[in-house]
């Protein structure tokens, strides 16, 4: 098995994805310590380190030659929803990860962010984070990606970055989407719908008849437990699903109007197995769902760095 080390990991969106692929974790960096709390209790055995991320550069060296440093770098300052502010955001953790490179340098490097990374104003940053990598030693190139091209039942464009050590650049690939259309959200969630009873649920089904609009988690100063501004609200209710809030558990039998999703639910519209649990009260939880990265999208990355660090290369004979 391949070593990783993960920074700002969330709920455990990627790390899923990875140890699927073949990786086990070293160590997980998260400062959320309702992340942390559901990383512990899925996993306990994962070593989680509970603070910022500037902090544990200090501890960066002693996974010196780890075979992947992945991670899910704040979003806000690359946001359209914000006012991408970019490297002048003081949430921007780049080079942060860059100096975390320098020190660990591992074999390969797996960065998720929001698909306004690649905007043109950013055009500049992104040399700027190119050169410093290569610097080190690495081939890097950014590719956004749709959840819905991997079976997730969400379109969720996220921007995916690697970078690979230069002599084992000709063994990466990016995975290939796949061929079959994901599941709607009825066929996804139909059986979660009728959990407690609920005589529609069948009917709801064939009305939620195509995928998920991007699921919104909201930040810690706003958003609560709902499925994301008006716009987005409405593409749900087109599904036949109340975006408004956040339900605690699957209508009952003598349920009447339009169903809201729980929490579970949204993970399962995340790519998450039923068996991972989120902590945490429901805005704390759904706000962790809502950020995540889906797992299946961080699995077929995962599996084709993996090939990429496991092949064997041939050096010519003098």
């Amino acid at each position: 098995m391949l070593s990783s080390l993960e920074l700002c990991a969330g709920a455990g969106g990627q790390a899923l994805g990875l140890e699927k692929a073949g990786f086990g974790h070293e160590a997980l960096v998260e400062i959320d310590k309702h992340c942390c709390n559901t990383l512990r209790y899925n996993r306990p055995s994962w070593n989680v380190f509970e603070e910022d991320m500037r902090l544990f550069k200090q501890d960066a060296e002693n996974y010196k030659g780890i075979d992947l440093l992945a991670g899910g770098l704040p979003c806000p300052p690359f946001s359209k929803a914000g006012k991408q502010l970019g490297q002048a955001d003081e949430r921007n953790l780049f080079d942060d990860a860059i100096d975390i490179v320098d020190a660990m340098r591992p074999r390969a490097i797996m960065i998720e962010n929001v698909r306004g990374f690649l905007d043109a104003v950013f055009e500049d940053y992104r040399t700027h984070l190119k050169t410093q990598l290569k610097k080190l030693g690495y081939h890097s190139e950014p590719k956004l990606m749709n959840a819905s091209d991997f079976g997730v039942p969400q379109l969720r464009p996220r921007v995916v970055i690697i970078a690979i050590e230069e002599s084992r650049t000709e063994h990466f690939s990016w995975p290939v989407p796949h061929a079959d259309r994901p599941k709607t959200v009825g066929q996804t969630l139909r059986k979660m719908m009728a959990a407690n009873g609920w005589a529609g649920a069948s009917a709801w089904a064939r009305q939620a008849n195509d995928i998920a609009p991007t699921v919104v988690g909201g930040s810690k100063k706003h958003g609560g437990p709902d499925l994301g501004p008006t716009r987005a609200r409405k593409a749900w209710a087109s599904l036949g699903v109340e975006g408004r809030t956040i339900a605690p558990e699957a209508p009952g039998p003598d349920h009447v109007g339009i169903p809201r999703l729980t929490v579970q639910m949204v993970a399962k519209i995340q790519g998450f197995p039923d068996s991972w649990h989120f902590t945490g009260a429901k805005t704390n939880a759904y706000r962790q769902v809502g950020n995540a990265f889906p797992p299946p999208v961080a699995e077929a990355v995962g599996a084709q760095l993996r090939s990429a660090l496991t092949a064997r290369t041939l050096y010519a004979v003098a």
